[in-house]
């Protein structure tokens, strides 16, 4: 529908909330309508922006009737980046919408009856992030608008560490003075491609540019810019993806100076953290994620685990703490340097890491007739693909513990273990990324 076409103004109730926090109200004629920046119980002025065939869209001229939830935004960029979308919300009320997005998932989508009753909060909500990735695009270092990639300039995000806006204003400065171009999308030109910045719990910190190219201008001088606004470097890495996609990291990396990596602590263990691997971006709410897939293992000293995507080993090590044998699989070649490294370092000797597909390692394990007690898994936003479903159930574990990060795809994969022996007991939800619509579940089947 065209926007001189559209409507006048509604008042409508607020009823719930959608996958991303949207509220959800009701036009007279019944459809479904998602309103921005909406809570639920409030009676809000809409207009609306556009309507398909099945749904509305909508934005909030008016809050009518206000909820005891509502919150001035307190980021200056509220709106306009696409990092947030719960600033205007009480964190209580944020807990409740991830908590009924988990449970509703898994009842329409999964089919099950199971009731997440419990979901774990972060003790913190400000700068907790680990792990930071900022676009550049022409002038602008910043993050994405919501729904596009129009790069909105951010000069400090209050979910990352302060240091990250004075590395970020070092590069904006570098790439002015010697006329740096940043990567364009649409030609495939340019070099800067992304800032990325990783941190540890000591506050230390590693710097990475993704370039398009392999090397930059001005080299030296870049680093001495980055060293001296931020002291608690320890290394600047320069990664090149020369590939014409919007896939941020690259294939190959170089050290401008000091090191390649950081280290860090989670649950007793040491971890080595290269620019690539997976590590969890909220590390104490990692700690109490992983503290309940082991509960839900449940392992013995006499059992054998198999983690798939296990990344640089975080959940396969603490596993290996409580298993008699312990395998790891990962498609990524570093992670599994990584993750064989921080085996040697913890002195675990009764775990193995194999490099390749998830779907490949699982019907490897499979076809050697390796029969695991428990399988854990902790797969990417899209879930596990069906032939993986099925390689799990061939092995035929008896406890299958998922970590997800995205409980659509959950629930559909718990439906279809349902069709492959197993059922889902419990599910509990972990707030890993506060003020986000993201939520991390943890789930126990059994066969």
């Amino acid at each position: 529908m065209k926007k001189s076409s559209l409507p006048p103004p509604l008042s409508l109730l607020i009823q719930g909330y959608g996958s991303d926090g949207q509220g959800v109200a009701h036009l007279p004629d019944g459809m479904t309508c998602f309103v921005d920046q909406a809570l639920q119980g409030e009676t809000c002025l809409v207009q609306l922006d556009k309507v398909g065939k099945t749904c509305a869209w909508g934005h909030v001229l008016e809050v009518q009737t206000p909820s005891p939830a509502r919150l001035e935004p307190d980021c200056p960029h509220y709106g306009a980046c696409g990092g947030c979308a719960l600033r205007h919300m009480t964190y209580a009320e944020e807990l409740e919408f991830k908590r009924q997005k988990v449970e509703s998932c898994l009842t329409r989508i999964g089919g099950c009856d199971t009731q997440v009753s419990v979901i774990y909060g972060s003790e913190n909500t400000f700068r907790y992030r680990n792990k930071v990735q900022f676009p550049i695009s022409g002038s602008s270092v910043g993050f994405y608008a919501a729904r596009t990639h129009r790069v909105t300039d951010v000069e400090d995000c209050l979910l990352q560490p302060e240091l990250c806006a004075r590395l970020r204003q070092a590069l904006k400065e570098y790439m002015n003075a010697y006329q740096v171009p940043a990567y364009d999308e649409r030609t495939g030109t340019g070099l800067l491609r992304h800032l990325y910045i990783r941190t540890n719990q000591v506050g230390e910190s590693l710097c990475c540019l993704l370039c398009n190219g392999r090397s930059l201008p001005w080299e030296e001088e870049l680093v001495n810019a980055l060293r001296k606004a931020e002291p608690s470097l320890k290394g600047i890495i320069l990664g090149i993806n020369e590939r014409k996609t919007n896939v941020i990291l690259g294939g190959s990396y170089r050290t401008l100076w000091g090191e390649n990596h950081l280290m860090d602590e989670m649950r007793g263990l040491s971890f080595r953290l290269s620019v690539p691997s997976f590590y969890q971006v909220n590390t104490p709410q990692a700690e109490v994620l992983y503290g309940l897939a082991l509960d839900l293992a449940a392992l013995t000293e006499e059992e054998t685990a198999v983690d798939l995507y296990c990344g640089i080993g975080t959940i396969t090590l603490c596993l290996a703490q409580q298993a008699k044998r312990v395998i790891g699989a990962e498609i990524v070649p570093q992670a599994i340097e990584d993750a064989r490294e921080n085996a040697l370092r913890n002195g675990l000797s009764n775990v193995e890491f194999f490099c390749g597909d998830a779907a490949d390692i699982a019907a490897r394990l499979a076809q050697e007739g390796i029969r695991p007690h428990v399988i854990t898994v902790d797969p990417p936003r899209k879930g596990l693909a069906e032939e993986v479903a099925a390689s799990i159930a061939q092995m035929a574990p008896e406890r299958l513990v998922y970590v997800s990060c995205d409980p659509a795809t959950l629930a559909r994969d718990v439906k279809r273990f349902s069709q492959l022996g197993y059922r889902l007991q419990k599910a509990v939800a972990v707030d890993l990324f506060p003020r986000t619509p993201h939520v991390e579940t943890v789930a126990l089947l059994t066969k």
